[in-house]
């Protein structure tokens, strides 16, 4: 017996009374008491069933969720789970986004047309000599 995919319809979604409405292929909608309402994609990961939030249904599209279960199924295909995935990738990108030699580099860029006097900039990009150690380090926004 095969499994029914894409059941719900962009009227269905908009229109669900409270409770879990399935889509197929482990991916529901849970609608609030509230109103509220979320995507949810059910796996099983390594025999341990897991449930990841794909977002809220006033936020995430019907189509946007079905894509977003789509991508976990591939990595529980690939026995990884989606929800440790998730996570690794937004604490890389936390780690990345706030690196000196970064935020130096973009201050430079943006003022470079300002600091051209005859021809050449007054003050240096940073270059890798200078900056190799305070590069590295992250910035915190406090």
């Amino acid at each position: 017996m095969a499994r029914t995919l894409n059941r719900l319809n962009a009227l269905a979604v908009k229109s669900a009374k409270p409770g879990k409405h399935s889509d197929g292929g482990g991916l529901w909608l849970h609608v609030r008491p509230d109103g509220g309402s979320q995507w949810v994609l059910r796996v099983t990961v390594h025999g341990r069933r897991r449930e990841m939030g794909l977002g809220s249904a006033g936020e995430v599209s019907l189509k946007e969720a079905r894509e977003n279960a789509e991508r976990a199924r591939a990595l529980v295909r690939a026995e990884k789970d989606p929800i440790k995935e998730r996570m690794r990738e937004r604490k890389e990108a936390a780690r990345n986004l706030h690196l000196f030699k970064d935020i130096a580099k973009d201050a430079f860029e943006s003022r470079k047309a300002e600091l051209k006097g005859d021809g050449r900039p007054l003050v240096q990009p940073p270059q890798a000599a200078r900056a190799a150690k305070a590069g590295q380090c992250p910035c915190r926004r406090d």
